[in-house]
């Protein structure tokens, strides 16, 4: 009788054993044959970590003429009184996207295919050359007071009209493009191999 239960104790304790390592070798099965996600979060964080990503650079040459006005009688009266000033500026725009502005719902992670939706590119940077920026002409009447603003509202007025210029000529555009282009690079040599990167357009 003893033996009897000791042969069925072992036998129920193999059975066991059986189902468990049965149980154990199903879960791994399903866990093999699950689809792969990436981590959005960090791969957003790695997108972010590139920050400002500069992209375009344009460099122009703009004249840009101003002139004091005419305050007394005598000054318009007669002629030659002019003050002003013809400035041969030299400027340097530059425009790209704030990856840092990216969010987790501009990602899109399914196994190998990744979709990701940049933020809008923006001029970032605009000024003059310095080395390269001269005044062509200076000019000040006898009857005139010297304006000796001129030349710094005259400087002024070239990097508003130089950065005018350069989104005029689509510099945000080319820069959305280029950006798409980088980050795609990027991101493929993380293993990606469907990368989509769709640009916003430029407010």
């Amino acid at each position: 009788m003893k033996k009897r239960l000791a042969v069925g104790l072992v036998i129920g304790a193999l059975l066991i054993g059986l189902m468990i390592a049965l149980c154990f070798a199903l879960l791994v099965l399903r866990r093999s044959n699950a689809p792969k996600f990436a981590n959005t979060a960090t791969v957003v964080l790695q997108i972010q970590s590139l920050s400002e990503l500069v992209t375009v650079k344009y460099v122009l040459e703009k004249v840009v003429v101003a002139e004091s006005p005419k305050t007394t009688t005598l000054e318009n009266l007669l002629p030659g009184q002019d003050d002003r000033i013809v400035l041969l500026a030299h400027g340097i725009v530059k425009a790209g996207v704030d990856l840092s502005k990216l969010k987790p719902e501009d990602v899109d992670v399914a196994g190998g295919k990744i979709r990701v939706r940049l933020p809008a590119a923006y001029v970032t940077d605009g000024y003059l050359d310095e080395n390269a920026t001269q005044v062509l002409d200076r000019q000040t009447g006898l009857f005139r007071s010297f304006d000796r603003k001129l030349e710094q509202q005259a400087r002024q007025e070239a990097q508003t009209q130089i950065r005018r210029a350069a989104r005029q000529s689509h510099i945000e555009r080319e820069a959305n493009e280029r950006a798409a282009q980088q980050l795609t690079l990027f991101l493929k040599t993380f293993g990606y191999k469907e990368v989509e990167v769709i640009p916003r357009a430029a407010k």
